[in-house]
């Protein structure tokens, strides 16, 4: 018995393993070049929201055609994949269905099971190809969906195809073969969908079958490697990342937003008129930069939610400011940030550290104008399946624009003025404000 092909199977899974490894790591540093954020509260509820939501996947079905799409996709993704233990076992020990005399019966319900989910997977993805590319619903063909991005939610679909379809031809020949009672092929497995591809192949040699089978397990375990490798460069990186975006994401109300406490501190001094401006205190904590105007300057937890971004463009579609035409969309800011912290870290790869490249993640990516299109409303917030916040980088941009460039639309900036010299938003003097009603 020859070795080699054990070998060779070896090789390839553990430099699968280490390049993912690797690819992990790099995200991993660049989501720690954020600033430090504490997420540690109420931690059974953030277990709650991660089951719930990641796991249950209970804001997909929001949109009901593609959210039972996407859970049956996910679920197949889940369920099948618990085979890839069984094959990569055989591959390394080269035993063929080595789970089989250990579970008996059950062991046909499994692969029956996953040839069923497998040909669900199948027609979801070609509906989902549909939608995206014949039907061409709205969201997916909005500006920034286009070039890559747009070719990754396709390269995925044809992936998912692929991968289905080697898994049926090879449960196909493996069939006949254990019908030939061809020696190393234990009789085993219920196959109620590959069976009706069996015709395809039934006029080949026993040789050939053998030639095919062995030719389909390949393929399909080494896409399964490659497939795995391919999320670091891809949106479906969420496969992964929704778990600990949902547990880690703000449990504030929405409406809450956070107080700068620098800026808090010096409204009570002018506040307190006996305090001391110039006495020490636990609480003198002023940042180098107020804002953010680069990756580097929002949290750990907003760098996150731009690797774990699906593009799925929830966000958008229910933006009432991209609806009435203006420039911002929520998921382009998620994108461009996760570009941005991408070039960074590219950046620290090849100089050992981050040398200044003159860009930044404001202006070089979004712009002033995408950033004071919004509204605050947090729709974006409220509509993402997995806890992704775009608002809160929206408002760290905003306010490096006014405290660090003093750089506000001017009706902003008359506002600020107005509630600065008469205590409210509009241009009359205290006195004035009930003139209306004498008039009357």
């Amino acid at each position: 018995m020859s070795y080699l092909p054990n070998i060779i199977f070896a090789f390839i899974l553990f430099l699968a393993i280490f390049l993912f490894r690797r690819n992990i790591l790099y995200i991993k540093r660049n989501i720690q070049m954020g600033r430090a954020i504490d997420r540690s509260d109420r931690s059974s509820v953030r277990w709650c929201n991660m089951i719930r939501i990641a796991l249950g996947q209970s804001k997909m079905v929001n949109k009901p055609i593609a959210g039972i799409l996407h859970v049956i996709v996910y679920v197949g993704f889940i369920i099948i994949n618990i085979e890839l233990i069984e094959i990569i076992l055989d591959g390394l020990f080269g035993t063929h269905r080595l789970f089989a005399p250990y579970i008996g019966e059950l062991y046909n319900i499994l692969i029956a099971s996953f040839e069923i989910l497998a040909a669900l997977v199948l027609v979801s993805v070609v509906l989902f190809w549909l939608r995206r590319n014949t039907i061409k619903i709205r969201r997916f063909w909005k500006p920034e969906m286009k070039g890559w991005p747009k070719k990754d939610a396709d390269y995925i679909l044809y992936f998912e195809i692929v991968l289905m379809t080697l898994f049926l031809s090879m449960n196909a020949t493996d069939q006949l073969l254990q019908g030939f009672g061809e020696t190393n092929y234990t009789r085993a497995g219920l196959f109620p969908v590959s069976k009706l591809l069996t015709p395809l192949f039934s006029s080949f040699s026993i040789e050939s079958l053998i030639v095919l089978e062995r030719t389909f397990w390949w393929l399909h375990i080494i896409g399964i490697l490659i497939f795995l490798n391919y999320l670091y460069y891809s949106k479906h990186l969420h496969i992964l990342m929704a778990f600990p975006n949902t547990f880690f994401q703000n449990l504030n109300p929405k409406g809450s937003f956070k107080n700068n406490e620098a800026v808090t501190k010096e409204v009570k001094l002018m506040m307190d008129p006996s305090a001391d401006p110039y006495a020490p205190s636990a609480e003198d904590i002023v940042p180098e930069k107020f804002g953010a105007s680069d990756v580097t300057d929002l949290n750990w937890i907003q760098l996150m939610n731009a690797y774990t971004c699906t593009e799925c463009g929830r966000c958008t579609d229910d933006c009432p400011a991209n609806q009435t035409g203006k420039l911002l969309s929520p998921r382009k800011v998620m994108m461009d940030t996760r570009d941005r912290l991408e070039e960074v870290g590219k950046n620290i790869n090849l100089n050992g550290k981050f040398v200044d490249d003159g860009k930044q993640l404001l202006n070089d990516y979004i712009t002033k104008e995408e950033l004071w299109a919004c509204t605050s409303c947090n729709a974006c917030v409220e509509s993402c399946p997995i806890g992704i916040d775009p608002l809160s980088i929206i408002m760290d941009m905003r306010q490096y624009l006014v405290m660090e460039e003093s750089s506000a639309p001017g009706d902003l900036n008359n506002m600020m003025s107005n509630i600065e010299n008469n205590g409210a938003p509009w241009p009359f003097n205290n006195q004035d404000r009930m003139l209306w009603a004498k008039e009357n």
